[in-house]
């Protein structure tokens, strides 16, 4: 087991987090048992001048607080009435940007996730199967990555390549206009759970 990230980690612009994080690995403690992926793919929201973020033009509702808060706390959204999406908050109180997580390399607790998942592969490849192979809901929107136990990241097994991270346009966004457009999703590239190639 990797150290907690720190709060410094989260407290900087969103795609040097959503850049840092691969590699990194996000664990999830229940009652049933601990799981844990490594972080593979992520999108940087840059807040109020992103048209794709759940926050552009400063919105901010009952469903978005978590995204104004500190850096290192959770934000889960449920979106299409039936998955949840999980995001670190990036940046420093008020400033309501995130990252989104998109895809784990499954480490810990693989029986678990098959058992959730009611499947054998594709256990986090993409957010709502991330979500749902680690129990994420509403109900960790706000949690603490830093000081909480239920949830949090630790210092990856190894850093990752700068080589071998790829940058793209983030995926399903495309009201965005030219948002849709920037590199704004990060992956590591030939790895098997990516969930955009």
């Amino acid at each position: 087991m990797g150290r907690k990230l720190s709060r410094n980690f989260y407290r900087r612009p969103p795609v040097d987090v959503a850049r840092d994080l691969l590699g990194c690995t996000l664990v999830r403690k229940t009652k049933d048992g601990r799981v844990s992926g490594v972080i593979v793919e992520t999108e940087a929201y840059l807040g109020i001048p992103d048209r794709a973020a759940h926050t552009y033009g400063g919105r901010r509702t009952a469903r978005t607080t978590s995204m104004w808060a500190d850096g290192g706390t959770v934000y889960v959204y449920f979106t299409y009435g039936m998955h949840h999406c999980a995001n670190v908050v990036a940046g420093r109180d008020g400033d309501p940007v995130a990252v989104l997580l998109r895809a784990l390399a499954p480490q810990e607790g693989i029986p678990l996730m098959q058992r959730r998942r009611g499947q054998n592969v594709d256990l986090c490849t993409g957010p709502a199967r991330l979500c749902q192979a680690l129990a994420i809901d509403r109900t960790l929107d706000g949690a603490d990555l830093v000081s909480g136990d239920d949830i949090f990241v630790e210092e990856g097994p190894a850093d990752v390549a700068s080589a071998r991270i790829a940058r793209a346009p983030r995926v399903g966004v495309g009201y965005a206009g030219a948002w849709a457009r920037r590199l704004l999703r990060y992956y590591v590239k030939g790895d098997p759970n990516v969930s955009h190639r």
